[in-house]
């Protein structure tokens, strides 16, 4: 673990300008350390010829560093290259130690070249210039007497390990800048990428929060469409026929009673129509069960319509969501008002059924039937779907609600349920919806 505490900005500043300096730095000083040495050379160790080819010599290193380095910077990626072109150089640095120890100063320069050379060979380079370093501080190879050997061995001793240690830790140094360098890339991309996905997933939340609005709108269209026509228009249905009615008998009493039905459907269609705003529940679930709210619809229409109906269960009652209790109720009351303007029945049956997986509302009546194009005695989604009068019935019979069917199959498929329609001309229709118990 690190206890290393990170930098600061100014600290960060620093270290910035310092790396920007540091590649030219290191490219010309070489240079300038070599020229630096063969200028002082002849003065410290005057005499031509020992100066011409010393200078020769410094001439060819820095050829040798100019073609091999400075020149082809690509080459310094080539590891057997660096490592010829470095022993090169320090045969050259060490040629020039012994023929003028001034020229280490140059030789110090060799410490730089040991960060090219491959991992494994770094140390043993090191080694190498710290040889010849040590060899300029002895001024030169040593006197054949045990003593300037002994002296020589403990100069390059001692600039071999301390060469060598303050390399490898400069070499682990660079590891971890690097490392930290590419820990920052990789943060910084990765930061990227997520600003990218929150972006994206900021985009897809708004996409699905006005989908999710659109769709909520619709369903809410939906539902209030189904709700004006179960309520508003079948008690508006219902008042104008009463009031035909009313209009057409003569007797006081008989107009009476037709005035006070419609009156009555007055009545029940408003407080009806101020449920479905504020989607409460029917006002025959609101204190009872479907049973009794069927039973309730149904005696309410019979009275209305002089047609006797009759309400029967079977099977064990068991809990059913309020949905599904919803849905059933308002299958019936279409039902029934398709029986009222259509079916010119004598009798209807209303048959709740309970079973080990589901609950089905038969409605059975004995009026004129009809007959569905798609099947003698089966109305599919397509027939339901059909408009009034349209490709859903032949001529052979009455037309009933389009818009009342299309949404009775909607309540009843939404609850994952089926809705079937048996009839045929004289033998009356059979309406059955089926709704799953478990909701």
């Amino acid at each position: 673990m690190s206890w290393e505490r990170p930098p600061t900005q100014a600290e960060k500043a620093s270290l910035t300008t310092w790396e920007r300096l540091e590649a030219p730095v290191f490219a010309i000083l070489p240079y300038f350390m070599l020229v630096l040495a063969s200028a002082i050379t002849p003065v410290v160790y005057p005499g031509l010829d020992r100066t011409l080819i010393t200078v020769g010599i410094a001439a060819l290193a820095g050829a040798w560093i100019l073609w091999g380095f400075t020149l082809h910077p690509a080459w310094r990626e080539r590891p057997r290259w660096m490592a010829v072109w470095f022993a090169v150089l320090v045969i050259l640095m060490a040629a020039l130690v012994i023929r003028a120890p001034l020229f280490g100063f140059f030789s110090y320069t060799g410490y730089f070249f040991t960060f090219f050379l491959p991992r494994r060979w770094r140390l043993a380079g090191v080694a190498a210039v710290a040889v010849v370093t040590a060899t300029s501080q002895d001024g030169g190879l040593p006197k054949p007497t045990a003593g300037a050997i002994a002296l020589y061995g403990g100069l390059v001793a001692v600039n071999v390990l301390v060469a060598c240690g303050v390399v490898w830790f400069a070499f682990k140094g660079t590891e971890q800048s690097e490392e930290r360098r590419r820990a920052v890339a990789e943060l910084s991309e990765a930061n990227r990428k997520l600003e990218i996905t929150l972006a994206e997933n900021a985009g897809l939340h708004e996409q699905l929060l006005t989908q999710a609005r659109e769709a909520g709108v619709s369903d809410e269209r939906q539902r209030m469409a189904r709700e004006i026509h179960d309520t508003m228009a079948q008690s508006l249905a219902g008042i104008i026929t009463q009031l035909q009615a009313a209009d057409q008998v003569s007797r006081e009493n008989e107009r009476r009673r037709h005035l006070d039905a419609a009156l009555g459907l007055a009545r029940e269609s408003l407080s009806e129509a101020r449920r479905s705003v504020h989607a409460l529940r029917p006002e025959p679930l609101e204190h009872g069960r479907i049973e009794e709210a069927l039973r309730l619809v149904t005696e309410r229409w019979s009275a209305l319509h002089g047609v006797p109906a009759s309400v029967t269960t079977t099977g064990p009652v068991g809990p059913m969501p309020r949905e599904a209790e919803l849905t059933l109720l308002r299958t019936a009351q279409e039902a029934l008002a398709n029986v009222a303007k259509h079916a010119g029945a004598s009798r209807v049956g209303l048959t709740l059924s309970y079973f080990d997986d589901q609950v089905t509302l038969d409605i059975r009546d004995d009026g004129r039937g009809f007959v569905p194009l798609t099947s003698p005695s089966i109305m599919t989604k397509e027939s339901v779907a059909s408009p009034a009068g349209s490709a859903g019935y032949s001529g052979d019979g009455p037309p009933m609600s389009g818009y009342g069917l299309t949404a009775m199959r909607e309540r009843v498929e939404g609850l994952a349920g089926s809705l079937t329609i048996e009839s045929e001309p004289g033998t009356g229709t059979t309406i059955s919806a089926s709704l799953p118990v478990a909701l």
